[in-house]
């Protein structure tokens, strides 16, 4: 049985670490090579009151983290950090190196905008239903909040998550290209998608 929810259980740190990794290791990789450590990072960087999670009773060994859907509101996305505990974790050579790159690929939500911060499904969870239904649970939740927009990025690498978007009402608004990040991040474009919830 899955189950959705607001807000990650802090017991599932770990689990939503390993699961934000397989998912955007891609962009995460040539931030924090070492794997141990960039699993760490997003364990203890990760805000657990800013993702809508799924989750799956596995008992008697308590809940799975199927799913999770991260977003920015209130100055705070699912992953953060600031720059001293980003140093203090990754020393300084690391730590600056790490720095620079999230302030690159740093996104802030506009006025009225919720902004998605990654979504992921667990590899034996996928093909159930899990990531539409996390994006009608944030819809849901812009909808109580005032909000009038979704707003996510998705990169020219993942089309199965583009179409998923489009299935769910996102539009595609703008594609901004980079190929100086296709060698070292193995994406060169970064498609904008808006879902609108009020005209």
């Amino acid at each position: 049985m899955i189950t959705y929810q607001l807000g990650l259980p802090d017991s599932l740190r770990m689990e939503a670490a390993l699961l934000y990794d397989e998912a955007f290791r891609q962009k995460l990789a040539p931030i924090i090579r070492d794997t141990d450590r960039r699993e760490k990072f997003l364990a203890d960087n990760c805000n657990p009151q800013r993702a809508w999670v799924a989750l799956e009773d596995e008992k008697p060994d308590g809940q799975k983290l199927a799913g999770l859907a991260g977003f920015h509101a209130e100055g705070q996305g699912f992953i953060g950090g600031e720059g001293g505990g980003i140093l203090s974790q990754l020393g300084w050579i690391r730590g600056a190196w790490a720095l620079g790159w999230f302030a690159l690929l740093e996104r802030k939500p506009a006025p009225g905008e919720l902004l998605m911060d990654g979504i992921s499904v667990a590899s034996s969870m996928r093909g159930h239903g899990i990531g539409g239904t996390l994006l009608d649970r944030l819809t849901e939740y812009a909808v109580a909040q005032g909000l009038t927009h979704l707003r996510l990025d998705v990169v020219d690498t993942n089309p199965a998550a583009r179409r998923l978007y489009e299935r769910k009402g996102f539009v595609a608004t703008k594609t901004e290209s980079a190929p100086f990040l296709r060698p070292i991040m193995g994406f060169g474009a970064s498609t904008t998608m808006i879902r609108r919830i009020v005209d």
